[in-house]
């Protein structure tokens, strides 16, 4: 009877959230955005769920239960936008993007978005619960608004914090690095200083551009869409793409998940035309280096180009590249190099015969890294890239090299350290214990969680009040302040008061 009772109870618990309709929204500008999305995605579809899936860049693949929606006016904006020479910038020592490009992104990206009929038809839909990329998810509060259910949010970026910061989640600046500056959160007096430094300006540049998203919303949506940010405090979940091993240790709130590596999955056997490759290294074996998604190695300037191929020429290792352009093109690329388009990262990644790994340092590449547990040399290049080299630079299992200072020499003994010194394999390793040592894989966190909101109808009782105080309010500043006045009205009265009255006494006694 009792087995009866549970089993009914389950099931009971189950149908609550079978079958629900999920939007999932990013609006990030580089494709390694929607790879956490699609994997919850793909874990979500067996258990009954329905998935319209809105980004910027066309599906690759079909799958039954999922939709893609891929606005025209999105997916030219970002290719648009993203036309950019970040490699020749940063070798140049000038900021991969200007600070015009960083105010004008979120409008304009807004603007593309929701005037196009594709989004919009979206409204005329029913929706069981929203989940947004925490990077950028304003102008998708919009539609949150206008179709009235729940919202999550997958934080792609793995050290971004200000949407957590905005649900009332502790974030202080002494142990919260800024997300796009290479330092980790060991920092010290100086460190701390211009942590709090940077993390303000970067709060002046997202407070002017957030006012004029606001417009844009109400111009598209209606003029009664609240104010964003108190439309953002009030998330149901956040799926974090961190975790102690890859990324810091936080205190984190009851509505804060951590699902670092939801991607990532053992390695499979490589095809034949690159397998034939590696075995024809013998035992040395080889490297790999890949940019990611978001820089194209394509779009390198020339001098960076031929810096890449001598240093490779005199490795003693077999080079597999990820670069873009036609083989035809390369014409003075050495016999122990091969390229290709695209490569199947973590197969290769996983290969017992892999050597070392030289990357942008890209958040999702340097946790399929660990995973795999492979030693690494880092060149980053924009956004987070620096922050993520730091953190395994200071895990001991990375080494990294400046785009501003790099020649064909530092590269390739960059490389030999990495391989030679054992203690960068073993710290990798290391690492890769420590992260997969879970008592869930991220997926089913992030599955469970997800359910979990849809069962209690937004689980609004997991929300912090904090999320409603203001920054004076949550640092008990207006207290101090109030104290503060206190004692400076008591100072004046008694100097108005008081003091006249001892002053008369001591003259009567004096007489």
């Amino acid at each position: 009877m009792t087995l009866r009772i549970l089993l009914l109870a389950g099931l009971l618990a189950a149908s609550c959230c079978s079958g629900a309709d999920i939007l999932m929204i990013t609006m990030g500008g580089t494709k390694s955005h929607k790879i956490p999305f699609l994997e919850l995605a793909k874990g979500l579809i067996p258990r009954g769920h329905n998935i319209t899936f809105l980004n910027g860049f066309p599906a690759d693949f079909t799958l039954h239960g999922l939709q893609e929606v891929t606005p025209s006016g999105l997916v030219e904006y970002i290719r648009n936008y993203t036309n950019w020479d970040l490699l020749g910038a940063r070798m140049r020592g000038d900021m991969p993007l200007s600070l015009w490009d960083v105010f004008r992104f979120s409008w304009q990206i807004c603007d593309a978005t929701l005037e196009d009929k594709e989004t919009m038809d979206l409204l005329g839909r029913k929706f069981d619960l929203m989940i947004l990329d925490g990077a950028f998810p304003e102008c998708a509060l919009g539609l949150v608004y206008r179709l009235g259910v729940p919202f999550m949010y997958i934080n792609t970026v793995g050290f971004y914090t200000g949407t957590m910061a905005l649900a009332g989640n502790p974030v202080p600046y002494s142990t919260t690095p800024a997300f796009y500056r290479p330092v980790t959160d060991d920092m010290s007096f100086f460190e701390r200083l211009s942590n709090a430094f940077y993390t303000l300006v970067g709060d002046v540049v997202y407070t002017p551009s957030m006012l004029y998203l606001q417009h844009m919303v109400r111009r598209h949506l209606g003029s009664d869409v609240p104010n964003i940010w108190n439309l953002s405090r009030n998330v149901s979940f956040i799926l974090q793409n961190g975790q102690a091993s890859v990324t810091y240790p936080r205190p984190l709130l009851p509505n804060v998940a951590e699902i670092a590596c939801i991607h990532c999955k053992p390695a499979a056997p490589l095809p034949k035309d690159l397998e034939d490759f590696i075995a024809g290294a013998g035992e040395s074996g080889f490297i790999y280096v890949s940019m990611g998604s978001s820089v194209k190695a394509a779009n390198m300037p020339d001098h960076l180009r031929q810096l890449l191929v001598q240093a490779f020429a005199r490795l003693p290792y077999r080079v597999l590249w990820k670069y873009e352009a036609s083989p035809a093109l390369l014409t003075d690329l050495p016999a122990n190099v091969k390229i290709g388009r695209w490569l199947p990262q973590q197969d290769i990644l996983g290969h017992r015969k892999l050597r070392a790994f030289v990357t942008h340092g890209g958040l999702l590449s340097m946790f399929e890294t660990v995973y795999h547990g492979v030693p690494v040399v880092t060149m980053p290049v924009f956004c987070d890239h620096d922050a993520n080299a730091a953190k395994a630079v200071a895990d001991g299992y990375a080494l990294k090299l400046d785009l501003e200072t790099i020649t064909s020499e530092r590269l390739v003994r960059a490389i030999h350290k990495v391989i030679h010194d054992p203690t960068y394999r073993r710290d990798a390793k290391r690492r890769q214990v420590l992260l997969k040592d879970q008592r869930s894989t991220p997926l089913e966190t992030a599955i469970y969680w997800t359910e979990y909101v849809i069962r209690h109808n937004g689980a609004y009782h997991l929300q912090s009040p904090a999320r409603n105080l203001n920054f004076l309010q949550y640092y008990c500043l207006d207290q101090v302040l109030f104290l503060i006045g206190v004692v400076y009205l008591l100072r004046a009265l008694t100097r108005l008061y008081l003091n006249p009255r001892i002053v008369q006494l001591g003259k009567e006694k004096l007489h």
